[in-house]
């Protein structure tokens, strides 16, 4: 699959990576640390360096218990910074957003897809996302930020998770937005324990049996801390493990702020699945 993202393609046909870049002051990683303009482009410079496919641009942080940024604010983090990329670097943007007033700035300052982690439920969102015609990640998140690791349960999380994002789906198409424009992403630690992310994880190849491109988005998360004990940085090497499982599986996309090793991690778990078995 091969989406066009406002003319620039990124080719899901093998898998690629998206960089993070978070211009936030609150993020659980790196909160803070590219909030100034020339250190949020020269990261992406890097980023681009290092063979990411595609960087990904979010003003307001989704960790738990983030606080709630207002529209006006997320705004004027993420558009200049978007611009400044946009001017010299010939990769897609996406906008992590859930807001359809910063997804019309985002789009319209050079951003060609949405990465919504509440898929598209805000009120408007939907409707935005079919004016801008851009393609759209949609993410499962039980909960909101603010709440959703209080009190997560689930009866049978794989089945749950891919339920929803096949009704998101449904929706989007209903709404006229073609199939072919939508990533799907099962949401690991937006609203589950550690055993709903593990589930997750090992059954990831029946959300690709579905027939859309999966994103994963593991790292640096607390999953890694809380199965080896370890602090955010780290977790580089959990953070690699479970990118290449997920590959081996099937996903298409691996979110990362560590994209120089986790290129390197998935491009050579690619290389394994894809070498003939006979000479």
């Amino acid at each position: 699959m091969i989406l066009n993202c406002a003319g620039k393609q990124l080719d899901l046909t093998h898998p690629q990576v998206m960089g993070i870049l978070n211009v936030t002051p609150d993020s659980f990683s790196d909160g803070g640390q590219f909030l100034a303009q020339d250190a949020a482009l020269a990261q992406a410079r890097q980023m681009v360096k290092d063979g990411a496919a595609i960087i990904d641009v979010g003003g307001e942080s989704t960790r738990p218990g983030a606080a709630v940024v207002s529209i006006e604010e997320e705004i004027s983090r993420v558009v200049p910074v978007i611009e400044a990329i946009q001017s010299e670097i010939d990769i897609p943007i996406s906008i992590d957003t859930s807001k359809p007033d910063v997804m019309r700035s985002a789009i319209k300052a050079g951003a060609s897809l949405i990465n919504d982690v509440q898929a598209l439920r805000v009120e408007g969102a939907l409707q935005a996302a079919v004016e801008l015609e851009a393609p759209i990640c949609l993410m499962h998140a039980q909960g909101t930020p603010q709440t959703m690791q209080n009190d997560p349960h689930y009866d049978d999380v794989v089945a749950e998770v891919t339920d929803f994002l096949l009704e998101r789906v449904a929706s989007c198409e209903q709404a006229g937005i073609d199939r072919d424009k939508l990533i799907l992403d099962p949401g690991f630690g937006f609203g589950k324990r550690a055993i709903h992310n593990l589930r997750l994880m090992k059954h990831l190849d029946k959300l690709v049996k579905e027939g859309l491109p999966i994103l994963v988005g593991v790292s640096r998360k607390s999953i890694i801390g809380d199965m080896l004990r370890i602090s955010v940085d780290e977790r580089l090497s959990g953070s690699l493990s479970l990118a290449s499982i997920a590959v081996w599986q099937g996903a298409k996309l691996i979110r990362t702020h560590d994209v120089r090793a986790t290129v390197q991690a998935v491009n050579l778990c690619n290389h394994v699945m894809q070498v003939e078995d006979f000479d």
